[in-house]
């Protein structure tokens, strides 16, 4: 057998390799994660009672408790033909009301609980099983959504709690996907697989937006909640009946040829549970400069990333003049650009390294170079364009698509250097790069409140170019796509040599 996995050279029916199935059916569970995350930003329109709202927002006003009044008119983008060239929707009010404060608590409380099931969900995936507590993250974000509504209507504090929830069941979905990608992904189509797989966040949002805007603008706002909940338990049924942990413990629809190439790809002739008794050197992974190029990268980008996601709609809306109908399509074209791009990026990475013609490194850095130097750029001409409407969505159009290099570049860098903790490096990163999605919001509301001009807005721009520069600068020195040796284990050492031999007749 030549070293390029073959399904027909034993006679069998063409099968699609098990793996890529794995990697949608992945995809697809992120997806529905990402989904649940940006839903409730869309469905709290339609929760909110706005006239109530904006009433108490007078009395205040008028009670001389408002500052930061925009005092330079120029600086803002005057449209005048916003009332002929879109649609308006008038929208009614909901039975809630929430003001902007309770509003912001509500939303940032999914990250609270993201935040703390990381650490835990990185463990858990790598000792017990990363399919089933995948599986058991998309079953607590089902069960969460569908109870909101009875919730929200009890008191906010209880739909709080049912958003922690769901952040506890999303936190756990990355590292248990590296760990998946890990047991399942040979070294040359690593990149393509985790990029098949995380493509899922950027689907999942214009999904998820889409969809959530459809349901609030023809059914009552509960409908959101269980409609969403239960169609994504499908999903749980067709991952629990047909994936498995590894190709190991795969019995269904996998060939022998196919989980043979895997395994020996990967060097792995060890029993599995021999893996998961694996306790993670922490001294040496804070002290490596490739796991720590890693982290400054991750946390950089997604201050960028946050700061496009939850912002985006809201600059639009305000600097843009945008309407609801056309901000809802606009804000979600990017997101779908993004997952073409990242389909696209991380086929040619994986093709040039197939051919020798870059290295694991290489393409890791190209991918987060793509990720980082595009988006900076863009956002720097944003600042410029002034209320130039075209330019500036082209020009956000293209940041937001070229971020998705980060996951055939710094988020598949976890899996090279680490493969035996990739579960448990993801969520270290992952917990530093949340922080973002706290901060991202206060930042915005601070510099903006009273102040939605362009001037503010390039402020905070600039403040993600510089955090921008910081990364490329850092892992482009430090990042690195060769295994560590501090990922090597006894257990390793001694199935190094069992397992070369294997290595050789396979490939003949």
């Amino acid at each position: 057998m030549t070293g390029k996995h073959n399904l027909k050279e034993t006679g069998n029916p063409i099968r699609f390799p098990i793996r890529y199935v794995m990697a949608i059916m992945g995809s697809i569970g992120l997806a529905i994660i990402y989904g649940f995350k940006v839903n409730v930003s869309v469905a709290i329109v339609a929760m909110v009672n706005h006239t109530a709202v904006k009433l108490s927002t007078l009395r205040q006003l008028e009670s001389g408790n408002a500052t930061n009044v925009i005092t330079d008119i120029a600086d803002q983008c005057h449209h005048h033909d916003i009332s002929s060239n879109t649609t308006k929707i008038t929208t009614e009010d909901g039975p809630f009301v929430w003001n902007e404060p309770l509003q912001g608590l509500i939303l940032s409380s999914y990250f609270w609980g993201y935040m703390v099931s990381l650490l835990p969900g990185g463990r858990m995936a790598e000792l017990l099983s990363a399919k089933w507590v995948m599986n058991g993250s998309v079953l607590l974000n089902v069960v969460a959504s569908i109870l909101s509504p009875v919730a929200a209507q009890t008191h906010y504090s209880l739909f709080i709690v049912m958003r922690f929830l769901q952040g506890i069941g999303g936190g756990v979905t990355f590292p248990a996907m590296h760990v998946m990608i890990a047991k399942w992904a040979p070294p040359n189509e690593r990149s393509v697989l985790a990029s098949i797989v995380y493509a899922g966040t950027a689907l999942g949002t214009v999904i998820s937006i889409l969809l959530t805007g459809i349901l609030a603008a023809n059914f009552e706002w509960v409908w959101i909640f269980y409609i969403e909940g239960v169609l994504c338990l499908i999903w749980c049924t067709v991952w629990w009946i047909m994936i498995a942990d590894s190709p190991e413990e795969q019995t269904k629809l996998i060939s022998e040829e196919e989980k043979n190439y895997i395994m020996q790809s990967l060097g792995q002739n060890r029993n599995s549970n021999e893996h998961k008794r694996l306790s993670v050197p922490w001294s040496a992974v804070l002290r490596s400069k490739p796991f720590m190029a890693i982290l400054i990268a991750h946390f950089c980008s997604n201050f960028g990333w946050y700061m496009l996601l939850i912002e985006l709609p809201t600059f639009m809306n305000q600097i843009l003049k945008f309407d609801m109908s056309s901000n809802a399509g606009l804000s979600s074209m990017p997101f779908l650009c993004m997952w073409i791009f990242t389909m696209v990026l991380s086929k040619v990475l994986a093709i040039m390294q197939d051919k020798k013609l870059i290295s694991v490194t290489v393409s890791r850095k190209i991918g987060t170079l793509f990720s980082s130097v595009v988006p900076m750029l863009c956002l720097i001409g944003v600042s410029y364009v002034g209320c130039n409407r075209t330019l500036a969505v082209t020009l956000m159009t293209i940041g937001v698509t070229c971020i998705g290099g980060m996951y055939s570049g710094f988020l598949s860098n976890h899996i090279d250097i680490a493969p035996n903790f990739a579960g448990t490096l993801v969520a270290i990163t992952n917990c530093i790069a949340t922080i973002p999605g706290f901060v991202v919001p206060i930042f915005v509301g601070k510099l903006t409140h009273g102040n939605q001009t362009i001037g503010a807005w390039r402020i905070i721009f600039f403040i993600t170019v510089v955090l921008y520069i910081i990364e490329i600068i850092v892992y482009t020195i430090f990042g690195n796509g060769e295994e560590q040796s501090w990922n090597k284990t006894k257990v390793d050492e001694e199935i190094s040599n069992q397992t070369l031999p294997l290595k050789e007749d396979f490939k003949k």
